[in-house]
């Protein structure tokens, strides 16, 4: 009898999954399962290139390729639990999908701010197709837009606002934009960058409330400063789309802890046969830095995982010997990101969060560079911003090749 497959989540890492387990002989039945309606698109340009321009499905829609030409496209229609042992997802309609094999791809949704004066209009994020469209409209020459949050996403909203003519002020609890992945030398560069061009930045402050009847008018520091403001764009932080699986045993506490195959493990540390996770969600420990399991919301973590996904899925619904083998390999995904703020074009790779020590390698700190990232005097990242072909001879020490 022909098996199935159920993906929870519509975005890249369910479509990854899927086009992977095609790629690798599953001919069953693959039914994916979303929250929006829209068709798998490409997310990261929605704070970039595509928010500076008309925002349309269009201009991120991800080409469907002749493998999933065949999968069932349940939209807009988000799964509300799941039976690991009865094998079936519900729906909010109430549709249920029986699978002999699970895909964990839904993602993650904006955090937002909880204020007393919350429900006024004006009030923005960006995660979703939709989230763009209605902020892009507010982005009006002249708008006074707030940005809560000072990481990549906010920073780059920051920049697609002012070249809006819009007035921007960053505020966000850290002391200098981006100072995680980057570090306080480049991250204070980078801010200085963003003054140059005129975004104001309000650091180490919180919001505390807002002004306005209906629609917004300002913002309330938490020392009491006022900022006037038409639009609120909240880039904070993330949770993770796992009520649905509430009712599960399966480790949940920050996004599904899985093993090196990517399957979801449980609370007492057991691997779930034909359970598996892709993309943001993913808990995994990454033996290229240590042994620590973490979540990684860079954009080539769902295609990675995605292909992994595949060839394990596939090997283990069609019984095959090397399932195991292949179970028990390592999975070494090298974490990629970059980011387009103004005309830089900022590009890394590793884990330089993780890092005890930085060094401007290449480069001039006001212009073109390459820092290199180390724990323990290991290199663990690198950024470059421009620079092309010498951040990538770091990349290829990373990957030890």
């Amino acid at each position: 009898m022909s098996k199935s497959v159920v993906i929870v989540g519509a975005s890249m890492g369910g479509l990854r999954a899927a086009e992977a387990l095609r790629n690798n002989g599953f001919d069953g039945q693959i039914a994916v399962i979303g929250e929006e309606v829209h068709a798998p698109y490409n997310r990261p340009p929605l704070s970039k290139e595509v928010l500076a321009k008309e925002v349309t499905h269009e201009a991120v829609a991800f080409k469907l390729r002749a493998q999933v030409e065949d999968v069932i496209w349940n939209l807009g229609d988000p799964a509300t639990s799941v039976d690991l042992e009865k094998q079936v997802v519900t729906t909010a309609s109430g549709k249920t999908f029986e699978y002999d094999g699970l895909v964990i791809a839904s993602g993650l949704r904006p955090r937002v701010l909880d204020l007393p004066n919350g429900k006024v209009s004006g009030r923005h994020t960006v995660r979703t197709l939709d989230d763009a469209i209605g902020l892009r409209a507010a982005l009006v020459p002249g708008a006074q837009v707030v940005v809560a949050g000072a990481g990549f996403i906010g920073c780059e909203v920051a920049a697609t606002a002012r070249g809006l003519g819009c007035a921007v002020t960053n505020v966000a609890i850290d002391s200098y934009p981006m100072i995680r992945p980057l570090g306080e030398l480049l991250a204070a560069e980078l801010q200085r960058r963003h003054e140059s061009k005129g975004v104001n930045f309000r650091l180490q402050r919180g919001i505390k409330d807002l002004t306005g009847t209906d629609s917004l008018s300002g913002v309330i520091l938490d020392d009491g400063d006022f900022l006037e403001a038409t639009v609120l764009v909240e880039a904070i932080s993330s949770h993770c789309n796992v009520e649905w699986l509430a009712n599960t045993n399966l480790d949940i506490s920050n996004g599904v802890l899985t093993d090196s195959a990517l399957r979801a493990v449980t609370t007492e540390g057991q691997s779930v046969d034909g359970v598996y996770v892709v993309g943001d969600l993913a808990r995994f420990a990454n033996p290229l830095f240590d042994d620590e399991a973490r979540r990684i919301e860079h954009w080539n973590i769902p295609t990675e995982t995605g292909k992994r996904v595949g060839a394990a899925l596939s090997a283990y619904l069609a019984e095959a010997d090397h399932f195991a083998e292949l179970a028990a390999q390592t999975f070494t995904p090298l974490p990629t990101f970059w980011s387009d703020q103004y005309e830089m074009k900022i590009q890394g790779f590793g884990m330089p969060g993780l890092a005890d020590r930085y060094e401007l390698v290449d480069g001039e700190l006001s212009d073109e560079l390459v820092m290199a990232y180390f724990r323990n005097d290991v290199l663990i990242g690198v950024v470059g911003i421009g620079m092309t072909a010498e951040v990538m001879k770091y990349r290829k020490q990373l990957l030890g090749t």
